[in-house]
């Protein structure tokens, strides 16, 4: 790992500080000014003692279904090694069949899944919506599961009216609980961390859950054999409205899955270090058009309450950048002159500018006032001279790095998540049209391949032509509150770059700054 500048480590001390006062402490070192960070993130380790001693309590209500499993493997193998746990041996290969992949995950596995259960109704059951129902607590076939080495995640739904304590009123489509159990926990100012109430009729099952309501969802956090658990439903934090849910008629729904939780699988891993922040990777030479605006300078008066944008200096993931070719723009879809002009303050311009924090009612922890855009809206270039099979209504959308996509049919945003030994993160799309995604099979579950093509920017809110053709992309990052925006501004600069060969050049107005302490523009 290499070492972080000290220049480097100000600029992280920094974030959130407002822009004027961040330009006066770094006028003294304009040689770090230009360099961005990856993330810290801390690694929990995870007790599988108190894992298999869950699993045999779990079990023990069903002597004959216990008798399958053995808990005592053999001695003088490392830790890690799964010979040591032949109870989860049995349990992963059990499991797979409903959660492919399951033995993956390097944190137990929590699901609303009885295996007991299960092998006492039928050992050799295949997935059935009938008998899943019965294990399941009433929740459909998993609509989605991932698993790898920073942990799991899986989406599950249950159907309008399935049991006393589903919401009283009927929505057109069931309910969607997400359940992530993570050992990376992504080290973020978060000044809105850690609250929450506590869950009486849950207590004694989870003595630490805290439930509150964050970024658009309701949230269930807790810890468990050293991981970080959270189940989150989206909502409305508002009265009912038709055809939305509200996040207080949601309670009872994930607490009916909280309820259910159960061990499922998992292994043990080889044990790793904490992440330590580093200077990102970037090309050295110059771009000659390709400029920027500083991180957090967006638009006066833009932001909710008029309030200034954030800086971040944080590349979060080394990624391919979303839009299939360049040039592209990354400029304000609500706030900037739409001029088709190349130059200017037009959306086919550079430089760039930051637009995480418009003003919008969505919740973002990260911006001042805890509401802001969640992402950076990105126009692809006109077509040129020279391209003749450019098509401007067909300029393809690709995935930033290998993972699986989660999206359930007709809904308009495409999530890509990745998870690896060093990173558990999530990348959304927005604005393509639902019924060709749906057309093309982009929904729960599917691969994809790092600069896979599986859209086209569209123009799609709610329905087609209700926004300007353009890309919204955001990123998420596990933390101990769950799934939480980030700005994604200069990890789309750093990808950006990569896909040009060149270095971007950060363009600083004299007049955002005093005089006395502005930093030095780039010459042209």
């Amino acid at each position: 790992m290499r070492s972080v500048s000290v220049g480097q480590i100000l600029l992280r001390s920094l974030r959130g500080l407002p822009l004027l006062l961040i330009a006066a402490l770094t006028a003294t070192a304009p040689a770090d000014a230009d360099n961005f960070s990856t993330p810290t993130v801390t690694t929990l380790r995870t007790d599988w003692g108190a894992a298999l001693s869950q699993l045999r309590s779990e079990l023990g209500g069903r002597p004959a279904v216990a008798a399958e499993f053995i808990f005592s493997g053999r001695r003088g193998l490392r830790a890690y090694d799964p010979r040591r746990i032949p109870a989860l041996v049995r349990l992963n290969a059990i499991s797979a069949r409903f959660f492919p992949g399951i033995g993956r995950s390097a944190v137990p596995v929590l699901l609303p899944f009885d295996v007991a259960a299960l092998l006492d109704a039928d050992p050799k059951a295949e997935p059935d919506h009938e008998l899943l129902a019965r294990v399941q607590a009433g929740f459909r076939p998993v609509e989605m599961f991932d698993a790898g080495p920073s942990g799991y995640d899986a989406v599950f739904a249950l159907e309008p009216g399935a049991g006393d304590d589903t919401p009283p009123r009927v929505f057109a489509s069931p309910v969607e609980v997400q359940i992530t159990g993570s050992n990376l926990i992504y080290d973020i100012a978060d000044p809105l961390g850690g609250k929450g109430e506590p869950v009486k009729a849950l207590a004694a099952q989870y003595p630490d859950l805290r439930r509150f309501i964050r970024e658009g969802h309701v949230r269930y956090a807790f810890t468990r054999f050293g991981a970080a658990y959270v189940v989150s439903i989206q909502c409305l934090d508002s009265v009912p409205k038709a055809r939305r849910l509200a996040c207080r008629e949601s309670y009872p729904v994930a607490e009916r899955f909280l309820s259910a939780l159960r061990i499922a699988g998992g292994r043990p891993h080889r044990p790793r270090r904490d992440i330590e922040p580093a200077i990102a990777e970037r090309p050295t030479a110059l771009s000659p058009d390709f400029g920027y605006r500083p991180s957090g300078d967006i638009i006066a008066n833009s932001g909710f309450r008029k309030q200034q944008g954030r800086p971040d200096f944080t590349v979060y993931a080394q990624m391919r950048f979303p839009i299939e070719k360049s040039p592209a723009y990354a400029r304000s879809q609500s706030y900037a002159r739409h001029r088709p002009a190349v130059g200017g303050n037009g959306p086919y311009a550079y430089p760039w500018r930051d637009n995480f924090c418009e003003s919008r009612g969505f919740g973002v922890g990260q911006c001042a006032t805890g509401f802001g855009h969640q992402g950076q809206d990105i126009r692809p270039g006109a077509c040129l001279p020279g391209q003749p099979d450019c098509d401007v209504k067909q300029q393809g959308v690709v995935a930033v790095r290998d993972g699986v996509l989660i999206r359930s049919p007709k809904q308009q945003a495409v999530t890509l998540q990745v998870n690896t030994s060093r990173e558990h993160i999530r990348f959304r799309y927005m604005h393509m049209n639902p019924s060709e995604l749906d057309a093309d099979g982009v929904v729960n579950g599917r691969v994809v391949s790092e600069g896979e093509r599986f859209g086209v920017v569209g123009n799609y809110l709610d329905f087609p032509n209700g926004t300007s053709r353009h890309l919204h992309f955001d990123v998420q990052v596990f933390t101990p509150d769950g799934w939480l925006w980030v700005n994604p501004y200069v990890t789309l600069i750093a990808a950006y770059e990569r896909l040009l060969g060149e270095r971007g050049r950060e363009i600083v107005p004299e007049a955002a700054f005093p005089p006395a302490v502005a930093r030095a523009a780039p010459e042209d």
